[in-house]
């Protein structure tokens, strides 16, 4: 194995490099960080190539900024530098800095959407962690955690642009200078927990289907509250939503990437538009490391094992002297506050909040993520919010795009010509289609998710002996 995995990934490298645009060579580059991370190999060869191909990859999004095969390589390198075991600290940290905080950027600077890729992931992925917390390791079913991503974003929204005029006398006519968003992501984490707890406190009492259906409905009492408040007080603006939402200043960053030459990979004068993607970018990565420490901390704390508790057995928890409903309140203000600062963000980044951005799908999009990465599991969670994400504007929009330039090019395949290919053929337009049949096959042949938490596998594996030994008599 060894041998044809090195191997394959040198030839690899060498026909990236010789044909950097040949999409051939660089799907075998995918292959090969496929290898380099499920092969059976030396952990010292499978370090060495981490970052061989970490390196080679760097330099593919130099040579070519639009190379998208060449970012989701990197991404299945970061990928395999967390979770794959037996890997050092040393190499971990070293492979996740160089990619995160050199390779995006440099790419980043050049071709601003992933710059826009990588800050919708951390997103997604912040919010998925904070679903986990309720869903993976309190095991309670949360169908409406949109609500406290749209607290966040309200907080911030309502009070960093001229909409709080509209209801305090005095205020500033333009709202808060975008520098006090540091101040109320702060305050947004304490809103949405305080948000979390007044709505566990009814629909806590409740388990299974009740608690999920009476969690989606005050999800929605939330959406319809916000679409609502535009009279007699106009505090949202109602369905037309709030807007212009204030940004920090980033003339420092500016200068810093002036300072150090960054215009000749942005092949222009730094100007706002790439700022504010890097600043972004900068700010969701170091929110998700506090997001992701928390976690940790909690998951391997005595609130960790009292949720855990309580997911297998409720009974035997309180049993054991676990006060339940303060142990549940405590989950769901702890997803909720996670939520809460990413709302904030995502309001400063869109300088637009609207009701829209918070419906029910969206809910289940969260839910979603948890499911397909693991329940319980951090790393899961981050994965499958990775996945869903580049999935949804990367994959399925470049397939789609791919299909339109056949079809009007006339391009015949196996004698087809692709210019009589029905427009409704979209595949972006089927992407929850498509994504439903991934869960659908997650649930059949993985149940466990693409990461399962080590609990949850040695329960569904021991469910599966049980069934194979019942099925035998």
């Amino acid at each position: 194995m060894l041998p044809f995995t090195v191997a394959f990934t040198a030839l690899s490298m060498l026909g990236a490099f010789l044909a950097p645009e040949n999409g051939l060579t660089n799907l075998a580059m995918l292959l090969s960080v496929g290898l380099v991370s499920l092969g059976r190999l030396p952990t010292a060869w499978r370090s060495g190539l981490l970052a061989a191909l970490a390196l080679a990859l760097t330099l593919l999004l130099r040579l070519n900024p639009d190379d998208k095969l060449a970012f989701y390589g990197l991404l299945g390198v970061l990928v395999a530098a967390f979770l794959l075991p037996n890997l050092s600290r040393l190499v971990r940290i070293a492979l996740g800095v160089a990619i995160l905080f050199i390779a995006v950027p440099i790419a980043g600077l050049t071709n601003s959407f992933l710059f826009e890729l990588g800050i919708q992931i951390g997103i997604f992925a912040a919010l998925a962690l904070g679903l986990n917390v309720v869903v993976g390791q309190a095991g309670l079913l949360d169908l409406g955690f949109a609500a406290f991503f749209a607290i966040g974003a309200y907080t911030w929204g309502i009070f960093g642009s001229p909409q709080a005029a509209q209801f305090i006398p005095g205020y500033p006519s333009e709202g808060l200078p975008g520098n006090y968003l540091y101040l109320f992501m702060a305050l947004a984490v304490i809103t949405a927990a305080i948000t979390g707890v007044l709505i566990g406190l009814p629909a806590l009492r409740l388990r299974g289907d009740y608690l999920a259906i009476v969690t989606l409905g005050l999800g929605e009492v939330v959406r319809v509250f916000a679409n609502n408040l535009d009279k007699p007080l106009n505090i949202t603006n109602g369905p037309q939503g709030i807007t212009p939402v204030n940004r920090p200043e980033v003339g420092p960053l500016a200068e810093f990437l002036r300072a150090i030459g960054a215009e000749r990979l942005y092949g222009r004068p730094i100007d706002e538009s790439i700022a504010y993607a890097f600043f972004f970018y900068l700010l969701v990565l170091l929110v998700i490391g506090i997001v992701v420490l928390v976690n940790i901390r909690l998951a391997n704390s005595r609130f960790g094992r009292a949720w855990v508790a309580i997911r297998e057995d409720e009974i035997a928890a309180k049993a054991m002297g676990i006060p339940l409903l303060p142990t549940k309140l405590l989950a769901f203000a702890t997803g909720a506050a996670f939520s809460g600062a990413m709302g904030a963000i995502f309001a400063a980044k869109q300088t637009f909040v609207s009701p829209e951005s918070f419906t029910l799908q969206a809910s289940i999009n969260i839910l979603a993520f948890v499911i397909l990465g693991g329940m319980g599991s951090i790393g899961g969670a981050v994965v499958g919010a990775a996945a869903v994400t580049v999935l949804n504007i990367g994959i399925l929009k470049d397939f789609s795009d791919l299909l339109n330039t056949w079809r009007q090019t006339g391009v015949t395949i196996l004698g087809y010509n692709m210019a009589n290919l029905p427009p409704q053929l979209n595949p972006a337009k089927y992407e929850r289609l498509v994504f439903g049949l991934i869960l659908i096959l997650m649930m059949i042949f993985r149940p466990e998710g693409l990461i399962p938490e080590q609990r949850h596998r040695a329960e569904l594996q021991e469910a599966r002996q049980e069934a194979k030994e019942g099925g035998g008599k």
